[in-house]
């Protein structure tokens, strides 16, 4: 049989499983090419998230079983499960069920232990060199509920995710993709807060959303929810030409932002401070930008590093656009560069971490909500994934079932169907499939 035609890959494709945390690349893709090793990324650094540990200590035997098929596609000899140390009955269900080929590796509680590259080093020793991906080094990373829905083996119509922040309680819930914000943020008990803010995806790595009819899809990694005059909120709600200013007026170049990014230690070319220069300081703009393409956006250099509260993350990010545009790439040495010497010992603590935010405040607990809400209409974007957008297979006035297929992925084409995740009729569709009950 060849890997093409791998009964796992075609449920992966057809049931539109994408990475759950991420940037949503398409599971498929990745269980084509064989590798050595295969590590669950379990690591969940994001401030405030419970949703994956919360997932390894409900669904264990899923979990596991959903690792071992993983293992046989790929051809890996041994699966590890990276987990931090101090989720003890996390670890002691999971150690209940391990086959001899599994292994948990046990994780430091710092930021960001959950980049791929980062979690790599940390399981294996080995590496990743610029423009490499963690296949390159004979591994394959999964994140925890990307390998339950892939063990569940049906089409992705809910998400897992965390409610947390100024909420009145704290939880990890599954709805149905297409639910809007503020329906889930409901599922919480609301808002405590007059004038909130909400980050989607986390308050390291999330994007501020203030738009509550927003829907949830298969990337969705939680809601953080801020009082509007919180020091996060305000971080997030400065607009591009106040970033500019501010860091042109006060950036001395201590180079803090640099000398503790988790990449810059790894051995890759990326100096948030060069980029820094570039909002006034230096004539080749080009010249100092060109390593941004290798920023992972963790933002540390921007809400942990910098003494002066600029935002070195946002300047890279604006930085890999100008490189993308332009006909000039970073070129590797003949000699790579080897990690940092110091690359262990400049791991920043959670609870640092937390405590520089402003979030020691809230509530840390995420507990699994079981009760799945049964909205009465959701919004689907026909585009949740990395790749190709999805086609409608739908039109208004069609009645639908959970699980049926809506959105289809062109021929030839990366990407993922959508499915319905409630049952009814088709309202409308465009760049959204609207379907109420």
């Amino acid at each position: 049989m060849t890997v093409e035609k791998s009964p796992l890959i075609q449920t992966a494709r057809r049931c539109g499983i994408v990475g759950a945390g991420g940037a949503g690349f398409p599971m498929y893709k990745k269980l084509k090419r064989p590798v050595d090793r295969f590590i669950l990324n379990a690591a969940e650094c994001e401030p405030l998230l419970h949703k994956d540990k919360e997932l390894l200590k409900a669904f264990p035997q899923e979990i596991v079983n959903g690792i071992v098929s993983v293992m046989e596609a790929v051809g890996a000899r041994e699966g590890i499960i990276a987990v931090k140390y101090k989720y003890t009955d996390v670890i002691q269900r999971l150690s209940a069920c391990l086959p001899s080929s599994i292994r948990i590796h046990k994780l430091g509680d710092f930021y960001p232990a959950g980049d791929e590259f980062i979690l790599v080093y940390e399981v294996t020793g080995a590496a990743i060199r610029p423009r490499q991906l963690p296949p390159d080094v004979n591994v394959l990373v999964q994140n925890v509920e990307s390998i339950l829905n892939l063990s569940r083996a049906k089409p992705v119509t809910t998400k897992y995710l965390t409610i947390a922040g100024a909420v009145a309680d704290p939880v990890t819930v599954q709805v149905p993709i297409g639910m809007s914000f503020r329906e889930t943020i409901d599922l919480a008990g609301g808002v405590t807060v007059r004038d909130a803010i909400v980050l989607s995806g986390g308050v390291m790595m999330g994007r501020l959303q203030e738009d509550l009819s927003t829907p949830i899809t298969k990337t969705t990694g939680g809601l953080i929810v801020l009082p509007r005059d919180h020091p996060v909120a305000i971080r997030y709600l400065r607009d591009q030409n106040t970033i500019n200013r501010i860091g042109r007026s006060a950036c001395d170049q201590c180079s803090f932002c640099t000398e503790l990014c988790p990449r810059y230690l790894l051995g890759h070319p990326i100096e948030p401070h060069k980029a820094m220069r570039t909002l006034g300081f230096v004539d080749d703009h080009l010249g100092q930008l060109l390593g941004t393409e290798f920023c992972c956006e963790c933002n540390l250099c921007t809400m942990y590093s910098c003494p002066e509260e600029l935002d070195p993350k946002n300047v890279c990010v604006c930085g890999k656009n100008i490189v993308r545009k332009s006909d000039v790439r970073w070129t590797p040495p003949a000699q790579p560069r080897d990690p940092h010497p110091l690359i262990r010992d400049r791991k920043i603590p959670v609870s640092n971490l937390m405590r520089k935010l402003g979030l020691k405040m809230f509530n840390n607990t995420g507990p699994l909500v079981a009760d799945i809400p049964q909205p009465c209409r959701v919004e689907i974007p026909l585009s949740q994934h990395i790749g190709a957008p999805t086609q409608p297979t739908v039109k208004p006035g069609d009645r639908v079932r959970v699980g049926d297929v809506i959105g289809e992925i062109p021929a030839g084409q990366l990407g993922c169907p959508v499915h319905a995740s409630i049952e009814g009729i088709v309202q409308s569709v465009d760049h959204c499939v609207r379907i109420e009950r």
